[in-house]
């Protein structure tokens, strides 16, 4: 067996070829456990002094340690080196030309429907309407019951709902809005309720499974089926212009009466009739009427000393009309080369 100085020159030998064969800082320090580490070679040195006698024991210690601190020293000035050689080798990889021109950045711009949405609420907002918004996810009680839908009214069916257990349900019109600030807020009442409803309706050009609407209410004493007819044409000329061609046919709707739907004209055909609007050359847009006494009485308003106008409206056909979108599904397919056309 070698005796313990060349054991040691042995292990100086061995560590130094293998230090100049570490080639990274990972192979450098898997290198310095190895011979360093507690299981390594060099920790087996001190092992072996007490089989040598004991004058020889001091001087045998001092080599060891000075071949550990020797070690070290190669490993420090090793690893310095390999870390420069590395960042500069990441620099040559990541190295970009300052002097090119960035990349352009694009800004965000409002959906076509939130800009239809904006410009409504906007302009009723200065006739005098706040913002109230409602649930999305709501009871039937306020989608329906709370409307003079009775549970077995035949009017429920002309409404596909999505029914989600335990009474809730996706509501199907933003009219539920009207039931809950009725609730909250005394009479004198004039709301916007704009919002997203839900319908289990086949997609086509013209419908969609989910959509947009926005919903009107006032409620004071004297108000008549005259002030109906001005705010709407008031609104609908701030909407579409003062040449717009609208109008107003009888319809029923359980929680009005009477009821009205209007209409204009179709700017897809310019009247003349298209798929659009189904050959007719005009756009149904809103529904609207009198408040029903019965829908008062829910809200706990006397229906003989209040009375009230409310109207509800799609987003989309609307937005279809002042962008002359001919498809519905557009709003909605997150098209870029669509999207990008509204500033």
């Amino acid at each position: 067996m070698p005796s313990l100085p060349d054991q040691i020159g042995q292990l100086r030998t061995h560590f130094i070829r293998e230090l100049q064969e570490a080639a990274s800082t990972k192979e450098l320090e898997d290198l310095k456990v190895k011979y360093l580490g507690k299981k390594g070679p060099v920790q087996a040195l001190m092992m072996e002094l007490k089989h040598c006698n004991a004058d020889e024991r001091p001087h045998m210690g001092k080599l060891i340690n000075d071949l550990k601190e020797e070690l070290l020293s190669h490993c420090e000035s090793s690893l310095a080196r390999l870390k420069n050689q590395e960042m500069s080798a990441a620099f040559q990889k990541e190295w970009i030309d300052p002097t090119l021109p960035g990349r352009r950045t694009y800004l965000g711009r409002p959906h076509p429907i939130n800009q239809m949405m904006q410009r409504i609420v906007d302009i009723l907002s200065g006739m005098g309407f706040s913002v109230q918004l409602g649930p999305d996810v709501d009871t039937d009680y306020y989608n329906f019951e709370g409307l003079n839908f009775p549970p077995d009214h035949p009017a429920r069916d002309m409404q596909d709902t999505f029914y989600l257990g335990s009474g809730f349900l996706l509501r199907t019109q933003t009219s539920n809005v009207q039931v809950h600030a009725m609730e909250t807020f005394s009479p004198p009442l004039r709301i916007a309720a704009p919002g997203r409803a839900f319908r289990n309706e086949d997609v086509s050009a013209r419908s969609h499974v989910f959509f947009h609407q926005l919903e009107a209410l006032y409620v004071d004493k004297g108000v008549t089926f005259g002030d109906l007819l001005a705010t709407m044409d008031e609104f609908l000329h701030k909407l579409f212009g003062e040449k717009a061609k609208t109008r107003y046919r009888p319809s029923y709707f359980p929680f009005v009466e009477p009821g009205m739907e209007v209409d204009v004209s179709c700017t897809a055909c310019k009247g003349n009739g298209c798929r659009i609007c189904k050959h007719t050359g005009w756009l149904e847009i809103l529904g609207s009427g009198m408040i029903h006494p019965n829908v008062l009485k829910h809200a706990k308003i006397d229906p003989e000393v209040y009375s009230g106008f409310a109207w509800g409206m799609g987003i989309e056909r609307p937005a279809m009309l002042y962008f002359d979108i001919p498809d519905i599904r557009l709003f909605t397919e997150n098209d870029l080369r669509f999207l990008s056309q509204f500033p």
